[in-house]
């Protein structure tokens, strides 16, 4: 698929001041270290290929969720790492906006890169404020707005929204591979397409819900979203959790799907655990005991798929062309119940000739951590949660709309 709005490729960026908004929101250890880099090494092919047109980069970005000026949130460790990976100095402003910012941008030479302090250090950054956005324009002196964020572009805040009304607006690299990557799975993908879902909630995740059951072949539920269709479906699932409003919304996926493949195959379209991995307590030392639906105990917490589901679900996916995957099959944080993200992590990385779209958030987060070549053994591992499940929905992301449009 090509993308519909124009790119870092499509306007005459050499020489010029170039303001970027990256998506720096990277998970921190709790030293304040850093935890994880993904994030800012999926920035590094936009940033390389505008310095290496001369263009002076000033880069922008959010950490955390601030309220004021909280130097525990300051993006200057992302600029430590950041000089790291591009082997080259990262200047580090302690804002984002002002003369300070003003006088550095002048005085950096071409193919320099200049990274903002944390954006959500101002409230308006979040209320979409035109005239912080104008601040911001204004002191970094940019040309052009490059939006490469791809994990905000379903906010409109002011660096996704309101900075288009400032500068002239294009996609980055890392945003354009994202939409291309997660709407050709979803529109033209090969088949057959499997889908595995997981996590927590079932509301969460209902939009995509929605359009995977139009699109896909199959559909495999695990998690604790899976608990909550068992237990509509009139399964005991003990303590487990339960979202208890759903059974309207279940209801309707059921009737959808019986609509698609006929009212006596809807088991082997959306597909539900037969067994599952069970502890007393959500807890490390937990060991883990597998037991089949109907002998779930009354102070059981579901907390992973079973050895059985797990086999079945490693080959109905081996047996896929195209597979996207959006949030762990368990509790994957605790080793006893991660068995099953791990033997579906492992099932795509050894079939290669998958297309295997990872969604964001935990599920990005698992593979990362479980892949020794962090993250290149699947096809697409995305960088952002809420952007990619309302992409993978099929709703309009305010950051991307408001770019220029691509040319016919």
């Amino acid at each position: 698929m090509s993308f519909f709005k124009q790119t870092i490729r499509d306007v005459p960026l050499e020489g010029q001041t170039v303001l970027v908004r990256a998506d720096y929101n990277v998970p921190l250890a709790t030293d304040g270290s850093i935890a994880d880099d993904f994030r800012i090494r999926s920035s590094l092919p936009t940033l390389t290929y505008l310095l290496e047109r001369g263009c002076k980069v000033v880069v922008m970005s959010h950490l955390g969720r601030p309220e004021g000026r909280d130097i525990a949130l300051s993006l200057e460790k992302v600029g430590v790492r950041l000089a790291q990976l591009l082997r080259k100095d990262v200047r580090f402003v302690d804002d984002c906006i002002g003369d300070k910012v003003h006088q550095v941008v002048k005085h950096a030479p071409k193919s320099d890169i200049v990274l903002l302090e944390n954006l959500r250090f101002y409230p308006e950054e979040e209320a979409d404020d035109l005239e912080f956005a104008k601040k911001i324009a204004k002191a970094s002196g940019a040309r052009y707005f490059v939006q490469d964020g791809f994990g905000v572009v379903h906010r409109a805040h002011a660096s996704t929204h309101a900075i288009t009304l400032c500068l002239p607006a294009v996609s980055g690299l890392l945003l354009e591979k994202e939409y291309v990557a997660i709407t050709s799975a979803m529109r033209s993908p090969e088949r057959p397409l499997v889908a595995v879902m997981g996590g927590a909630k079932v509301s969460d995740k209902i939009g995509v819900i929605d359009e995977l059951v139009k699109v896909a072949d199959t559909i495999v539920i695990s998690g604790a979203m899976a608990n909550t269709i068992l237990a509509y479906k009139g399964v005991d699932v003990g303590a487990s959790k339960v979202e208890s409003d759903q059974q309207a919304i279940i209801q309707t996926i059921y009737e959808v799907a019986g609509a698609k493949v006929g009212s006596d195959h809807v088991s082997d379209f959306l597909v539900l655990p037969t067994d599952v991995a069970v502890a007393k307590k959500v807890d490390i030392n937990e060991p883990r005991r597998t037991v089949k639906l109907a002998d779930i105990a009354k102070d059981d917490l579901a907390l992973d798929i079973g050895d059985e589901t797990i086999e079945a679900t490693v080959k109905t996916v081996s047996a896929a062309k195209t597979v996207i995957w959006n949030g762990t099959l368990g509790v994957a944080e605790l080793p006893n119940f991660a068995h099953g993200s791990a033997r579906l992590a492992l099932a795509l990385a050894t079939h290669p000739e998958i297309t295997s779209i990872i969604g964001g958030g935990d599920t990005a987060e698992f593979v990362l951590n479980w892949d020794a070549k962090k993250g290149k053994s699947f096809s697409h591992v995305s960088t952002g949660g809420g952007a990619s499940l309302e992409l993978m929905a099929g709703e309009k992301l305010p950051g991307i709309e408001c770019l220029l449009d691509a040319r016919r």
